[in-house]
């Protein structure tokens, strides 16, 4: 019969020299194992710093590629108590000398007084209209009271300009409408035809102007403007007047400049992205003597090759429509012996105020730009399914193997520790079987008449 616990024969711990000896032949492996996982889970960390560098330097290069970004406008009044001002990219820079002579008003108009809100009044039809608008139709009923008529009006689908209230006066109730637009245009129309017995339904909708309607009035630089509503988008070309308040002994200075501090901020955004991106690859490929470390990414083919094709494109020379080749330089923006970008704030200023033209065609002329140039560049890198994504999807499959590899390291292993224990149980169940061999031909010996044992 064969032993069945480990180490009784011999008395070897079999258990423990089973396990140095799997140990000893995976260590290697498994260290080999960790070393490249580690160095892979670097690298991907590492593409994935210099990626979101590089889309937030793509997002200030999108923002510099427009041409709206260069030719922005911005206006300021003298002050907000008399009217409001926006402008667009049309506006054309210069001061205007406004006055609100009278704001737009909408027109209110008042039913007769009835007995009381509640009681009914008559049958017919109400044909209600603002303006040029399409009128529209309430039917009311020989139980309709002047409430139920409000509600008929105010719930009404092809009602769109027309309010409906009821004012308890002195006299009694009256219905009132109320134009949901200004101007003397939209006047309200009310006509009754009657189908019932009498006449209270007409009589009772003789409608009385409450509130005229006005037309807004401004007066631009002595130029009187009028206006159905209080927004005067066509008065100044690019430039949207909203009215708030009217007193025509009072002025309002409106002035419309060039936005240069849009400009300026977007390239000063562009060259700190950039400063960013560059600095970001030169810790990911440098090394640094204090710390004696080299980057995660020293001696990658990919980072290099990005700062060397963005560095080629921003000392590039464009053809600005000035006459001459124009660089980066020529505008404020300079190269810094460390490679990164630096700006003269005075003249970039005075660039984007004297040579708006030729600023705007270096970065975002189509096709020819700068901004446009580089922008193309770095989404061949950043996009889904560009070279950044392909290096992760390279370096997540190499991840992949790897751990593959240590599933069949393990299964192996445990072979090789099946293997091993079997060895070493069938080499105790002989040392033991030999061992009991020996003490029995001792004790026979030791039995045979005449022999006496050394003590």
């Amino acid at each position: 019969m064969g032993l069945t616990s480990v180490g009784i024969g011999s008395g070897m711990d079999i258990g423990g020299i089973v396990s140095a000896l799997v140990n000893a032949e995976s260590a290697g492996k498994v260290a080999k194992f960790d070393v490249n996982e580690g160095k892979l889970n670097a690298q991907i960390s590492g593409v994935g710093t210099l990626k979101s560098a590089m889309s937030e330097f793509k997002d200030k290069l999108d923002a510099l590629a427009k041409a709206d970004t260069f030719g922005g406008q911005k206006v300021s009044t003298s002050s907000n108590d008399f009217l409001l001002a926006t402008v667009d990219k049309t506006a054309v820079s210069g001061s205007y000398q406004v006055k609100v002579e009278q704001l737009a008003q909408s027109q209110k108009v008042g039913s007769a007084v009835a007995a009381d809100a509640t009681s009914a009044i008559g049958e017919g039809t109400l044909t209600i209209g603002l303006g040029a608008g399409t009128p529209f139709d309430i039917s009311v009923s020989d139980t309709d009271s002047l409430t139920n008529i409000m509600e008929k009006i105010n719930k009404s689908t092809t009602n769109t300009d027309v309010t409906a209230s009821i004012v308890n006066g002195e006299l009694g109730p009256q219905l009132v409408l109320s134009s949901k637009k200004t101007g003397e245009d939209n006047l309200i129309s009310v006509s009754v035809v009657n189908t019932g017995a009498g006449t209270g339904l007409s009589d009772t909708f003789t409608m009385t102007e409450l509130t005229p309607a006005k037309n807004a009035i401004a007066h631009i630089d002595g130029i009187k403007v009028v206006s159905q509503s209080n927004t005067m988008e066509s008065a100044i070309t690019g430039v949207s007047l909203t009215l708030k308040s009217a007193d025509l002994a009072k002025t309002t200075t409106v002035t419309v400049s060039k936005d240069t501090a849009k400009t300026k901020s977007a390239i000063e955004g562009f060259v700190k992205s950039y400063n960013s991106m560059m600095t970001t690859i030169k810790d990911l490929t440098g090394y640094n003597a204090d710390t004696k470390k080299a980057g995660i990414m020293q001696g990658d083919s990919l980072p290099r090759s990005i700062q060397s094709q963005v560095r080629g494109i921003l000392s590039s020379t464009f053809d600005t429509g000035s006459g001459s080749v124009d660089t980066l330089a020529n505008f404020g923006i300079k190269t810094t012996r460390e490679g990164l970008l630096e700006i003269d704030s005075k003249k970039l200023t005075d660039s984007i105020e004297n040579s708006n033209a030729e600023i705007t065609t270096l970065f975002s002329a189509e096709k020819s730009g700068l901004a446009t140039k580089m922008s193309e560049l770095v989404d061949s890198y950043v996009k889904t399914g560009g070279i950044m994504d392909s290096r992760d999807t390279n370096l997540d499959e190499q991840l992949s193997r790897i751990k593959d590899s240590r599933v069949q390291l393990n299964l192996r292993m445990s072979a090789y520790n099946d293997r091993l224990l079997k060895q070493f149980n069938a080499m105790d169940a002989v040392v033991g079987s030999l061992n009991a061999q020996s003490s029995n031909l001792q004790q026979r010996l030791d039995s045979l008449p005449g022999v006496v044992r050394k003590k």
